[in-house]
C-alpha cells in the first residue's frame, strides 16, 4: 500500500484519503459502514468540515473506537475569534475526540496571518498550544492566495483543487508547496464529478507526492479506490488517451461545482446549472431532462445580473454568461437538437 508523508507534519498516511463531504447525503448507519470499511482496508485519513452538516457527527459515530489509529482533518470558515472557538469546540464534540490532527481555515479570501487584525491565526496557535489541534492547515481555491500561503511559511498543509485537468500554474503550485515542505492535499481529484475514470484520476495523482482525498458516498466508489491500493493503476498509453480526451473537452471555462457562488439571490442552482452542458455530455441525458431539472434550468431566466456569483467565483468565471450558455444548450437538447 502506497504511503504519503505530509511534509513537516510528520504524518504518514495511505495515499487514499476519505473525503467526507458526500456522506451528508446518506444515513448515519450507511455512512458508518462506509467509514469503517475504509478504515479496515487501510484508509487512515478522513477529511471533513464544520460546514458539511452532519459529516463530522458521522465520523465520530463510526470511528470513535479507533481514534488513535486515524488522522482527522476538519475545517472552520471563521473570520472572527469567537466563531473560531465556537466551531472548534463543536467539531470536537461532534467528532467525539479531544484533539484534531489537522485544523484548517476553510477557503478564506485572504491568507490569515499574525497581526492581520482578525486574531484568528493567533487563536489557531493558542488551540495548538492547548493540544486541541496538532497541525495548522488551510484550504483554498484561489491561486494568488495559495501562493501567498506557501510564501508565508505559516502553514503545515495546503488543500487545493488538483486533478488531471490541472493547469501548468496548478502543477507549479504543487511543486512550490513540496519545496516548502508543506503537505499538499488534492481536493476535487475527480473535478467535482466531471472526471468519470477513477483509475485515470488515481494514476495522475500517483505521479506527485500529494494526498488525494476522494469524495465517497457509495460502496462501489470506495471499492474502486481500495482496489487501487492493491494494484495501483499505472500511467499508460490508454490512460494518457483518456486524460487527453477529457482535457480537450473540459479545459475551457467550466464550473468546478465548488459552490462558493451560492446562495443565489434569484434562487438559481448555479453550481449544477452552470455545468449542465458538460453533464449532459457525460451522463445519460434523461437524468437531467426531468420536469424538476427543467424547472431549475428555467430559473436562469430570473437572473438579476447582480454580480454576486461572479464576484464570489474563485476561478474568475463570468458566471452569468456561463449560465446563459448552458440554458441555450439545454433548450436545444429539449428541442431534440444536439449540443
Amino acid at each position: 500500500m502506497e504511503k504519503i508523508n505530509l511534509g513537516k507534519t510528520g504524518i504518514v498516511v495511505s495515499k487514499n484519503g476519505f473525503g467526507a463531504l458526500p456522506i451528508q447525503r446518506i444515513g448515519m448507519d450507511e455512512a458508518a459502514l462506509l467509514l469503517q470499511k475504509a478504515y479496515k482496508n487501510g484508509i487512515n485519513y478522513f477529511d471533513t468540515a464544520r460546514m458539511y452538516s452532519d459529516s463530522e457527527e458521522k465520523i465520530g459515530y463510526a470511528l470513535k473506537g479507533v481514534r488513535q489509529s486515524i488522522y482527522i482533518a476538519t475545517k472552520t470558515e471563521a473570520v472572527t475569534v469567537q466563531k473560531f472557538w465556537d466551531d472548534l469546540y463543536i467539531s470536537l464534540e461532534k467528532l467525539q475526540t479531544n484533539y484534531i490532527d489537522i485544523y484548517q481555515f476553510h477557503n478564506p479570501p485572504f491568507c490569515p496571518k499574525p497581526g492581520d487584525g482578525t486574531g484568528i491565526y493567533e487563536a489557531m496557535l493558542e488551540a495548538k498550544e492547548k493540544g486541541l489541534i496538532r497541525h495548522i492547515g488551510i484550504t483554498n481555491h484561489r491561486l494568488a492566495v495559495a501562493l501567498e500561503i506557501i510564501e508565508s511559511g505559516l502553514y503545515e498543509t495546503l488543500q487545493f483543487p488538483f486533478s488531471y485537468l490541472a493547469t501548468e500554474q496548478d502543477i507549479d503550485l504543487v511543486e512550490r508547496c513540496l519545496k516548502a515542505d508543506m503537505g499538499f492535499i488534492s481536493m476535487k481529484a475527480l473535478s467535482g464529478g466531471l472526471i468519470h475514470d477513477a483509475a485515470a484520476a488515481y494514476a495522475f495523482q500517483a505521479q506527485y507526492d500529494v494526498l488525494p482525498i476522494w469524495g465517497i458516498q457509495k460502496e462501489k466508489e470506495l471499492n474502486d479506490f481500495l482496489s487501487f491500493q492493491l494494484t495501483p493503476p499505472q500511467m499508460s498509453e490508454e490512460i494518457q488517451s483518456i486524460i487527453k480526451k477529457d482535457r480537450e473537452e473540459l479545459m475551457a471555462d467550466f464550473c468546478r461545482g465548488c459552490g462558493y457562488c451560492m446562495p443565489c439571490p434569484a434562487g438559481i442552482s448555479i453550481s449544477m446549472c452552470a455545468r449542465m452542458s458538460l453533464l449532459l455530455r457525460r451522463a445519460p441525458a434523461a437524468d437531467y431532462l426531468t420536469p424538476q431539472w427543467q424547472e431549475k434550468m428555467n430559473k436562469i431566466e430570473d437572473c438579476l445580473h447582480c454580480g454576486h456569483c461572479k464576484s464570489k467565483c474563485p476561478y474568475g468565471l463570468d458566471t452569468p454568461k456561463l449560465l446563459e450558455s448552458n440554458w441555450r444548450d439545454y433548450q436545444e437538447i429539449l428541442a431534440g437538437k444536439a449540443i
